[in-house]
């Protein structure tokens, strides 16, 4: 009997030091130790700047150490499945984006289940893509860039940040709707995407703003368009694709941090808080709002909901242009 008690104990113990408790109240002390943010992307992209920009806010608020763990590849499965089969206590976070969703159109052996196994903690932000082109193309419009690819099928190609990511989604979709056949370049991250663009290792790319805008400004880069369905009011000059040359044409990027489906919702309630205020600071809304984001901080119930619609949006694309992993 006194054998079966110490290894009650010691168990209880070992829960609560691994800062684990399924009746954590309201006024447990959170975090216990480090945070890791797990973030499913090579550094220097989009995503990785953003997870860092709120990581240091969090840091300060939380006193404790925030850590980001870039864990690019397998588009982001690789990264997310140690989220959601990693321990439910708040301590290692996903911070992500489209690719979350549009994995499970295009991978039918993922190895988690993408609404069962995590929980929705906020949508940070949303943001357009910019279709841009090497100063070297002859292409200073979106219908001067479908005349020249439709002239050169198969010859132009558009580097990504990943299989399954919203740079991908937003090619196969100018693909699909211009009837004009480009070769898609998958790299681990927007920074090596980028790098191959500026040395004209690859034409255009549909890029994340973070990435793409401080080449456009510095000359070596040319913004044709953006991706979103109305005109930013950071980069007013550039028109949408949609109203340029392909009517119906939208997509966006959003950012997003998930923990593991089991992490209690309380704690999921106090992420959400303080994951909210550090959004809403002034320093990370200048940030966002400077390179073309818009900051949002939702719920997580409407966050959750936002991801199924995003999934069922996903499958409708992918069925639609017959995108593919590559």
């Amino acid at each position: 009997m006194i054998g079966i008690r110490i290894g009650i104990h010691f168990g209880i113990a070992a829960l609560l030091c691994a800062g684990y408790s399924p009746a954590r109240g309201a006024d447990a002390p959170f975090p216990l130790k480090p945070v890791r943010i797990i973030v499913p992307f090579a550094p220097g992209g989009g995503t990785d700047l953003i997870a860092r920009a709120i990581a240091q806010k969090l840091s300060e608020a939380w006193n404790q150490q925030v850590l980001i763990d870039n864990r690019s590849g397998g588009g982001t499965v690789i990264g997310s499945e140690l989220v959601a089969k990693g321990a439910p206590d708040g301590h290692t976070l996903l911070l992500t984006a489209n690719p979350h969703t549009t994995n499970p159109a295009l991978n039918a052996k993922l190895p988690y289940d993408t609404l069962r196994d995590f929980a929705g903690v906020t949508q940070i932000a949303t943001s357009p893509l910019i279709l841009t082109v090497h100063p070297s193309l002859p292409a200073r419009s979106v219908r001067e860039l479908i005349t020249l690819a439709k002239q050169r099928p198969g010859q132009l190609s558009y580097g990504t940040s990943g299989n399954g990511g919203p740079q991908h989604l937003a090619g196969e979709s100018f693909k699909f709707m211009a009837g004009v056949s480009m070769i898609h370049v998958p790299y681990k991250g927007g920074s090596l995407a980028i790098t191959d663009l500026l040395g004209g290792q690859t034409q255009l790319m549909f890029g994340s703003t973070f990435t793409v805008l401080p080449q456009m400004n510095g000359g070596r880069l040319r913004g044709l368009a953006i991706t979103a369905a109305q005109r930013s009011t950071v980069m007013p000059h550039l028109p949408t694709i949609a109203e340029a040359a392909l009517p119906g044409y939208a997509v966006t990027t959003w950012y997003g941090v998930f923990a593991a489906a089991a992490t209690p919702r309380n704690l999921i309630s106090r992420l959400h808080a303080d994951f909210a205020r550090s959004i809403k600071h002034a320093d990370v809304v200048d940030r966002l709002t400077r390179d073309g984001s818009e900051p949002v901080a939702s719920e997580p119930a409407a966050f959750d909901a936002f991801i199924r619609s995003e999934i069922e949006n996903a499958r409708r694309i992918v069925k639609a242009s017959g995108m593919r992993l590559d």
